[in-house]
């Protein structure tokens, strides 16, 4: 069965950069391309980025109950489709999720054993500094998104893993060794030790001096 890594972080903690790192390094996690109603940015592409839909067909999706998890962040839809467990399960892959807090909330609910990784940026001047830079947003998303990253701090003890984002180079170290860490914890090489065990199960080793 497929590992599932939920990465969250408040907007301009550099959560998006560290993933695609990390899946660059890693060829076997895949990921989880979401489904958003927002327009998109830049360089951005369908399939990519995200699965860019209509708020019509995203709602209908949501009736069809397409999704592992679904939130509205800044008036726009954004969702996790069902497949993507198949999907990573298919190629023998771990998954990795770049999704917002309320969205991985739902997640760690309808998944327990899925391991959660929260970014941030070191204070609170960084990461304004940071999405200022994105020149993205209006002021007023700024300090929307200032104040919304206050809130979502505070409920950083729901998340296995905390990661401070001072330097790109060191934290995506730091993530891949999270990711490695969780594939040789005890419960989830029970499949690879059952074989090892057979084989002393039926072997007599005889004790030297007997």
């Amino acid at each position: 069965m497929s590992l599932v890594f939920i990465v969250s972080a408040p907007s301009g903690s550099g959560k998006s950069t560290l993933v695609r790192r990390l899946l660059e390094l890693d060829p076997r996690l895949r990921f989880s391309v979401s489904y958003t109603t927002r327009q998109r940015r830049g360089l951005e592409k369908d399939g990519e980025n995200y699965h860019y839909i209509s708020r019509t067909e995203f709602e209908q999706r949501i009736a069809n109950n397409e999704f592992l998890e679904w939130a509205q962040v800044f008036e726009n839809y954004y969702g996790t489709h069902c497949s993507c467990l198949d999907h990573a399960a298919q190629a023998g892959a771990d998954l990795v999720l770049d999704i917002d807090v309320q969205g991985a909330r739902q997640l760690q609910e309808r998944i327990p054993d899925a391991v959660s990784i929260f970014i941030l940026a070191p204070s609170r001047e960084i990461l304004e500094r940071r999405l200022r830079a994105r020149s993205e947003d209006s002021e007023q998303v700024i300090q929307r998104r200032l104040r919304e990253a206050a809130e979502e701090i505070r409920n950083f003890d729901r998340y296995d893993y905390i990661l401070v984002n001072r330097e790109v180079d060191d934290s995506v170290k730091r993530l891949q060794a999270i990711v490695d860490a969780e594939r040789i914890r005890t419960r989830r090489v029970k499949e690879q030790i059952q074989p090892i065990l057979a084989t002393f199960q039926n072997a007599l080793v005889p004790v030297r001096g007997e």
